[in-house]
């Protein structure tokens, strides 16, 4: 708009971000304003992996997923059930405390996490699938820490990439701060990443109430090999098990299945 002053266009951001938070389903918000308020301590949802017994010779990609802020158990293991197909698993739920102080902490936990599994599985790779939140998570932990050695596609759907004007309206926890727009975090993810073999298929929707504006749940880095698909019309906790969506991604898990299964063990990711 002409004339519109940074000041005011972050006002009225906030101020439509007010609007559609007011549109999410009570149980995400009932259980985002516990954890805000910090009467949840840990995550809702995930087990540890733990080193465990060797993953069976004849297994397929393994999977991991990542929950994300307040969706507890209302998300991941309906996407789990969903996802199942012949070939393709186990699924992994990742035990990391999605809220915790810091998003670089989390994905070092999700980084030990994936290398017991590629352990298990004889240097296997692995495909992480993140949830909102864990989107971002599994995206640091690839593009910062290395993980791209150790998984070939990370999935996320309705991630705020490139943070959120709801996080403007939050109490100021150090996590909420990391997805506010202009953040150092999200700085370091926007810092050139010319090596990262990892690709991305990042879904979001141009209805999310969690991700304001939409286009902030697109990747949109000139290093990193992106596919980002649009879902229109459906919200935040919809979208990850939008029939359309779980299609794609089951389509997506089969290639995965494929390719992986073309590769040597501890070689290097295509």
């Amino acid at each position: 708009m002409p004339g519109l002053s940074p000041a005011r266009g972050i006002g009225i951001e906030a101020s439509r971000a007010v609007i559609r938070l007011a549109r999410l389903p009570l149980d995400m918000t009932a259980e985002g304003v516990g954890q805000l308020t910090g009467l949840l301590g840990r995550a809702m949802h995930g087990r540890p992996t733990g080193p465990g017994d060797p993953l069976p010779a004849d297994a397929g990609v393994p999977v991991l997923l990542v929950h994300g802020l307040a969706d507890g158990a209302s998300v991941v293991p309906p996407l789990e059930r969903e996802l199942r197909a012949d070939g393709v698993g186990p699924f992994i739920p990742v035990a990391c405390n999605a809220f915790g102080s810091d998003i670089r902490t989390a994905a070092r936990s999700l980084g030990r996490q994936v290398e017991q599994v590629c352990a298990r599985g004889g240097g296997r790779a692995v495909v992480v699938i993140g949830y909102s939140l864990g989107g971002l998570i599994a995206r640091y932990y690839v593009q910062r820490l290395g993980g791209d050695a150790h998984v070939p596609l990370v999935i996320t759907l309705a991630t705020p990439h490139g943070g959120t004007a709801t996080a403007m309206l939050a109490p100021a926890h150090p996590l909420l701060r990391q997805l506010r727009p202009g953040s150092g975090l999200l700085a370091e993810l926007a810092e050139p990443a010319a090596g990262c073999r990892t690709r991305f298929v990042a879904f979001h929707s141009d209805l999310d109430e969690a991700v304001i504006p939409a286009a902030r749940g697109r990747i949109d880095h000139p290093d990193l090999k992106a596919r980002n698909v649009l879902v229109p019309g459906v919200g935040h906790l919809t979208l990850p098990l939008h029939r359309p969506v779980i299609d794609e991604m089951r389509a997506l898990l089969a290639a995965a299945q494929v390719m992986i299964a073309g590769c040597p063990p501890d070689g290097d990711s295509p």
